[in-house]
């Protein structure tokens, strides 16, 4: 594959910067767990009902983790408490679950057998059930991988097959997503992401059950979750080709979210605390802290994360402020190295949004393009279209889209999220995402071996334009690390945006652990 001639010993002093930058970071982790860390903790030991308050579905976990708080003893995690009552009570954490929240037993309240229960089996039983919800992803994981090995798998964390063609449904309604699902992946889709309801992150719960009303997208769910695998695992057995599914797991249930992606067998993640910061508007310690534990899950369960370093382009000159892209791209990496996550699992995000009338932007972007690929050579790039500069003219949109396809097998991209050309109309209608596949399939396969047979002038524009961008990425690397990732932040560092540390959505969800936390999970994921 063609290579650019990037200077090594800068992208190594960018990825030392960045593990610098995660210091601090690291610190607030290891102090500090969150109402939806511990949430996630009872859903993997599976008190996954929900209960009806004041006329909806509430899910249990939140209200028994919602009583401890109000003790002011979260601090200590919700495990002694909860596995001291499974003990006393007899009760498996699922039953347990739902007589708490029905009000039937209090969590703190000694039980009427008068039964006490030793810290040391507290300790043990929390050991043991921590052990079995391991065990229990491991299952899932190995059920998921036994059908990728049964049918054709197109999926090469390296992009050497080619950009995997990457397609989104977003009706609204679960059992319509599957339609539009099953008629993609007919169509040559790869993967398919089912788009979450519009401001879905800004809950601070996980809605229950099937759902058929959500706007500009359809909740996550595990239950939604559980539908569309199931369909993806039937078009895949029919088809005789892996068929992947995506969801959003970012906002305030991010651990949640992968908890029961893992368990429901999912492939990509949309995982990244930096956009929910920018973009969302979620408290940056909340979401950091966050984050950590949810990757803990993922890698265990090798689900590969997507960031979202391609919106920064939406609202910052692509052109200008590219460097931006890099530098997150290397936090994010060393984020995800800290929670034991391997290269081949890191989805880093990038998108074509520099202006069409910009001159040879295509070169421009190919630069780019290829030097994301290059830096991170073992990990997936999620490459994503434009959109930024499309306004409803379908002709030039596609033909705006076919020039992305056409950079993305050039540069070798490994997951291609394809462009639409009806971008800023409406919700994508089946016949779009034909056209769609159709135009990536014919560029993809018209210029597979393009990136073999070529050379990058050393010296050129394309090789120019990547020096610079990797010398304006170190450069700013190197001021997030004199001020700190939060005060850069807050100082619009990324995308424009500015963030405070105890601003935003969430932040009273965030805990110190007392001395005597209690969470095996930190220990054997």
């Amino acid at each position: 594959m063609a290579e650019l001639h990037l200077d090594t010993t800068k992208i190594l002093r960018c990825r030392d910067i960045a593990e610098k930058i995660s210091k601090p970071i690291e610190s607030l982790i290891e102090t500090h767990t969150t109402v939806a860390i511990e949430r996630a903790t009872l859903r993997l030991l599976g008190v996954n009902g929900a209960s009806v308050q004041n006329g909806q579905w509430f899910p249990d976990c939140n209200l028994i983790v919602d009583e401890l708080a109000k003790t002011g003893r979260l601090g200590e995690g919700i495990l002694p408490s909860f596995v001291a009552k499974m003990l006393e009570t007899k009760m498996t954490a699922y039953e347990l679950g739902q007589s708490i929240a029905k009000g039937k037993i209090q969590l703190l309240s000694p039980t009427k057998s008068g039964v006490n229960v030793s810290p040391v089996e507290i300790k043990r039983k929390a050991s043991e059930l921590c052990s079995n919800a391991k065990q229990n992803l491991i299952d899932a994981r190995e059920k998921r991988d036994l059908l990728r090995k049964k049918v054709q798998d197109p999926f090469d964390p390296a992009g050497r097959n080619g950009p995997l063609l990457y397609v989104i449904v977003a009706t609204g309604n679960i059992y319509d997503d599957v339609t539009q699902a099953r008629a993609a992946a007919q169509a040559g889709a790869d993967a398919i992401a089912v788009i979450r309801s519009t401001a879905q992150s800004l809950l601070d719960y996980i809605p229950h059950g099937a759902t058929t009303e959500g706007f500009g997208g359809t909740y996550a769910t595990q239950e939604n979750f559980r539908i569309m695998r199931e369909a993806l695992d039937d078009e895949s057995e029919k088809l005789g080709r892996y068929i992947r599914l995506t969801n959003y797991c970012s906002g305030l249930c991010m651990p949640e979210i992968a908890a029961l992606g893992a368990l429901e067998r999912l492939d990509f993640l949309l995982n990244d605390a930096m956009y929910g910061i920018l973009f969302r508007d979620i408290n940056m310690q909340r979401t950091l802290i966050d984050q950590h534990f949810s990757r803990r899950i993922i890698a265990l369960s090798k689900i590969v994360i997507h960031t979202g370093e391609d919106n920064y382009l939406t609202t910052a000159d692509a052109i200008e402020n590219g460097h931006q892209v890099l530098a997150s791209q290397f936090i994010n990496e060393r984020f995800a190295l800290n929670a034991t996550m391997t290269q081949d699992l890191m989805g880093l995000g990038h998108a074509q949004e520099m202006s069409p009338e910009h001159t040879n932007v295509f070169l421009l972007e190919i630069a780019r393009a290829q030097m994301t690929r290059q830096i991170f050579p073992k990990s997936p790039i999620k490459f994503m279209p434009p959109t930024r500069y499309k306004c409803g003219d379908i002709f030039y949109s596609h033909l705006m889209d076919a020039m992305f396809n056409f950079v993305g097998v050039l540069t070798g991209q490994t997951i291609q999220l394809l462009g639409m050309a009806t971008e800023a109309m409406h919700t994508p209608l089946l016949q779009d995402r034909w056209m769609s596949i159709k135009n990536a399939k014919y560029i993809f396969n018209g210029a597979k071996d393009l990136g073999k047979d070529i050379e990058y002038k050393r010296g050129g524009m394309i090789d120019q334009w990547a020096a610079k961008v990797l010398d304006d990425t170190l450069a700013h690397l190197e001021m997030i690390a004199k001020k700190g990732l939060m005060r850069a932040i807050e100082e619009r560092a990324f995308a424009e945006v500015s963030r405070t540390e105890q601003g935003g959505k969430g932040f009273k969800g965030v805990v110190k652990k007392t001395a005597d936390y209690l969470n095996p999970f930190f220990e054997i994921l």
